[in-house]
């Protein structure tokens, strides 16, 4: 019987070990203590992890719009929490 592959990680998940990853670069580089090459290289995997970031929360963005108007998601207004 072959073995089953693990299904990806859920967009959630890939946030938040994207953003976890990016907040240790950022106190890494904050240190200042690193050589220019990694602190160039910290800088460049810290925009990637930035851009996966920014898409996964456009990508929840969209479906909570889809969930709130299927039929025009366009229209549907920002959530906007009880003033408790």
């Amino acid at each position: 019987m072959a073995a089953k592959t693990p299904a990806p990680p859920s967009p959630v998940a890939q946030f938040e070990s994207s953003l976890d990853e990016l907040e240790q670069l950022v106190q890494k580089m904050e240190k200042g203590e690193m050589s220019l090459d990694d602190s160039l290289a910290a800088y460049e995997r810290g925009v990637n992890l930035y851009r996966q970031c920014q898409g996964a929360l456009e990508q929840a963005e969209l479906r909570v719009r889809l969930l709130s108007d299927p039929a025009d998601p366009e229209t549907a207004q920002p959530f906007q929490p009880d003033a408790g």
